[in-house]
């Protein structure tokens, strides 16, 4: 890239309106979400037509595919971060080395993943939580999504190296080619090849694995101010280890989310595979709409990390104001939309009168009170943005680990199959107050900063 075009996007980043940047930064985001949900939920409702273990096992190899993200968020957030600080105080070069670093680290990891979990598929797959059932349409899925490993770890880590350096635009072309692939390959490949849930699988990693080719490419061809190449790479602990604690609170999170489907699918096998199948569909749905207001957050992590950067500290809390403002907006809508019609959305994905009566219940619930989200995922990518990695790591582990995780061991053992649905919902409104006070100490903080 021209050093008249880095410029240019420095200005951007650092000085254009804060609505109109954020809403930019944001459309190809939530547009590239939305196709990858949509993938999501057709892939869902096809899997579906081939029974409820079917759709079940997909749900189980959700909790590996998420620790895959999780790997490709660690690093792709976390050399992202430092990259987008260092263009906001004008050191490109520096950031190119921290990226190049970022995305060896992330598909060296997938290989290794890979490599690691082929001889111990069976054991994987019942800590997964597939019952006896479940099991062998879990074991076809797993199989090719192992292959594509490398390039799934790779694919999240590009994407998320794009966004902060302000590119979304570009991270978008790839992910949506990858979803849009994969939607036209679900059909032709469960049914008209007769392939059934491994043509499903094969559907998914031939796709991320296209998804990764053409995200590379636009580093490779020159578009971003970022010049990724293995010979950049800084393989050192030090500068790895800072890639990855800026990372860890996306790690935290996809690890304690994979934690959290695992002992949902375990506590809901219980009830048999269609409370399974169920849950399944409801975490679907519900990250379906959540996608909106998190496209809308993704937008201001670089401007948050770019102004940071340049120590403009008010046009960063500006930006945080409407990022919440922004994505409040969106749920109020689509939670609502949802609440009234949850029974009608489970039934899209698995007509079974016992999977729609648990999932209606439980999306309820959650649709009810997924309006306390915006704030606390607001917060959260504030802390990792400007490099608060403590505090980002215990925001990213309240939700899904501090809150979730024992109240679902707690009102499963004392509710049942009731109290399965009622932990997600709880979980979101513990974690607000300690989200509040978070941006209290962050803000208070700030004058510290500028006298600094």
């Amino acid at each position: 890239m021209k050093q008249g075009s880095s410029r240019t996007q420095y200005a951007r980043m650092t000085e254009e309106s804060i609505p109109r940047l954020i809403v930019s930064l944001s459309i190809p985001t939530i547009l590239s979400m939305l196709v990858t949900n949509i993938y999501n939920l057709v892939d869902t409702a096809f899997v579906g037509q081939l029974g409820t273990s079917q759709s079940a096992a997909v749900g189980v190899i959700f909790g590996y595919m998420a620790i895959l993200q999780a790997v490709g968020f660690m690093f792709g957030q976390g050399a992202g971060s430092i990259a987008a600080r260092l263009l906001g105080a004008r050191d490109e070069e520096r950031a190119s080395r921290i990226a190049s670093t970022g995305i060896v680290c992330a598909v060296g990891l997938g290989v290794i993943l890979s490599l690691v979990s082929f001889p111990l598929m069976d054991p994987i797959i019942r800590f997964l939580g597939s019952t006896e059932t479940i099991a062998p349409y879990a074991r076809q899925y797993i199989t090719y999504i192992l292959i594509a490993a490398p390039a799934m770890t790779g694919g999240y880590t590009l994407n998320n190296l794009l966004r902060y350096e302000g590119k979304a635009s570009l991270g978008m072309v790839g992910l949506m080619t990858g979803a849009i692939l994969n939607i036209a390959l679900d059909p032709l490949l469960m049914f008209v090849l007769d392939l059934g849930i491994a043509g499903a699988a094969i559907a998914t990693a031939f796709s991320q694995i296209v998804s990764f080719l053409v995200l590379l490419s636009m580093f490779l061809r020159g578009k971003t101010s970022l010049r990724l190449s293995v010979r950049k790479a800084d393989l050192r602990l030090r500068t790895v280890g800072d890639i990855a604690t800026t990372g860890m609170p996306s790690m935290l999170r996809q690890v304690l989310n994979s934690v959290a489907t695992i002992l949902l699918n375990s506590n809901a096998a219980v009830y048999g595979d269609e409370a399974v199948a169920a849950m399944s569909i409801v975490s679907r749905i519900t990250f379906f709409v959540f996608a909106l207001a998190l496209g809308i957050g993704q937008g201001f992590q670089p401007v948050c990390a770019f102004n940071y950067g340049a120590k403009k500290y008010d046009r960063l809390m500006s930006a945080f104001r409407v990022t919440v403002i922004l994505a409040e907006g969106i749920l109020i809508g689509m939670a609502g939309a949802g609440f009234l019609f949850s029974g009608q959305l489970i039934g899209l994905f698995r007509d079974d009168p016992a999977v729609i009566a648990i999932g209606t219940r439980a999306l309820r619930l959650q649709f009810a009170t997924l309006l306390f989200l915006p704030f606390t995922m607001a917060v959260e990518m504030l802390y990792q943005s400007t490099g608060h990695r403590l505090g980002a790591s215990l925001l990213s582990s309240a939700r899904s680990g501090l809150f979730f995780i024992p109240a679902l061991l707690i009102l499963s053992a004392v509710r049942g199959l009731s109290g399965i649905q009622e932990a997600q919902p709880l979980a979101y409104v513990l974690a607000f107050p300690l989200s509040v006070w978070f941006v209290y100490r962050f803000v208070k903080g700030l004058p510290r900063r500028r006298g600094g």
